[in-house]
């Protein structure tokens, strides 16, 4: 009998943990291992926004689309998963001096699900928003896009990966790839304790261009300082996902709002020593920017701040599978790792455990960054969503 492939995933986010499940599913031996808590990093103060929203490129606009649908099977297959996975539809519209028609345009031509609500009509489709914070000329409805709550997500695969056999360790501390003559063959943990591994898989959000660095493998990072904010429950029903000029917002499981925005992000203050500093006048005004645009305008209060490094690639676009120049060794890196966290997991998984590259991840290949340079971001197109997952 074949000794099943023994694969070591280090992250405890929604890349790693999902890797991790359809590992062992696929027949692998699993352990899983995290420096703190699940979702402890970038996935829990994640907008976590299920979507494909605006200008893309065709393979990234589909590869989202199946990251979609893949949620879609897990809320049929798992019980209860309405409460954390919820598909109610999203809502943007455009700032001063700007349009979304072309947008709308540019989404119906590539069969993506979206409607131009007028106005006047906003209450029929949202009745949560507030029509008069609309821009005059409307917006634009994508009924099939919908929101997770991370944190229950992951506690879920963790489950299930456990339930299927998985090993798996919490607050380990930083652990790094080891790697021997060009090979990764196992993890060495921060107490300097190894584990053996036929394979590596690095799920590490933000720190993954470091954590390659210290292998030897350089690729571009435009990774920068963000936060999400938390409110107090609210007394008022909120269930679209807004994507406004000026604030990002979805709702929770328990009855929060999640709040972000690009001006707030870019606010945050990095000290030397890496720590960052959240402005109060941010977090008042992302509270009020929220009240602005829902129905009633409620009053917000902040529960808590979540800040960190938001993990982006330099070109933008995702970084998958294979780590080229170290056998044995595969990584995930991307921006969207909540519309993608499921299905990146599995398509990573198919390609350890059988050995045949996906076509589906021919275009986020880390193999395009070789002798690369760049550490700016490169604009995928004429709009940018504010709350991207």
């Amino acid at each position: 009998m074949t000794t099943p492939t023994h694969v070591a995933v280090i992250g405890g986010g929604i890349l790693g943990v999902s890797t991790a499940a359809h590992l062992v599913r696929a027949g692998a031996r699993v352990t899983l291992l995290t420096e703190g808590s699940w979702a402890s990093g970038a996935s829990g103060r994640s907008i976590a926004w299920l979507n494909s929203s605006g200008d893309r490129s065709a393979a990234y606009h589909y590869l989202r689309i199946v990251g979609i649908d893949r949620y879609r099977s897990w809320g049929a297959h798992h019980p209860g998963s309405e409460r954390y996975l919820r598909f109610d539809g999203a809502l943007k519209w455009a700032g001063p001096d700007e349009s979304f028609r072309e947008t709308f345009d540019f989404e119906r031509r590539n069969g993506y699900d979206a409607v131009w609500v007028e106005r006047a009509d906003i209450a029929t489709i949202a009745p949560d928003v507030d029509p008069d914070s609309v821009a005059a000329e409307g917006a634009i409805f994508n009924p099939g896009e919908g929101w997770v709550s991370m944190p229950d997500l992951i506690a879920a695969l963790v489950a299930d990966a456990v339930a299927a056999g998985a090993i798996v360790h919490e607050n380990v501390g930083r652990a790094r790839v080891d790697v021997q003559d060009g090979v990764a063959i196992g993890v060495v943990l921060a107490d300097g304790s190894r584990i053996e591994a036929d394979h590596v898989v690095l799920a590490t959000g933000p720190a993954v261009p470091a954590d390659l660095a210290a292998l030897g493998v350089t690729i571009p990072d435009a990774t920068p300082a963000a936060f999400v904010l938390f409110t107090d429950p609210v007394d008022v029903p909120v269930h679209t996902v807004l994507n406004t000029p000026r604030v990002a917002v979805r709702p929770t499981p328990d009855g929060r709002l999640v709040l972000d925005a690009d001006w707030a992000e870019q606010s945050v203050r990095v000290a030397d020593d890496g720590s960052l500093t959240v402005p109060e006048e941010s977090v008042a005004g992302l509270l009020e920017e929220a009240s602005r645009v829902l129905a009633g305008h409620p009053t917000l209060t902040a529960s808590r701040v979540g800040a960190g490094l938001k993990p982006i690639p330099g070109d933008g676009d995702p970084a998958v599978g294979e780590v080229p120049g170290i056998r044995n060794l595969s990584a995930l890196f991307t921006h969207s790792g909540a519309t993608l966290g499921l299905i990146l997991g599995e398509l990573v998984a198919e390609e350890i455990v059988g050995g045949a590259p996906s076509p589906l991840l021919d275009d986020f290949r880390f193999a395009r960054f070789v002798g690369e340079t760049v550490s700016e971001p490169v604009a995928t197109g004429a709009w940018s969503p504010v709350g991207e997952d």
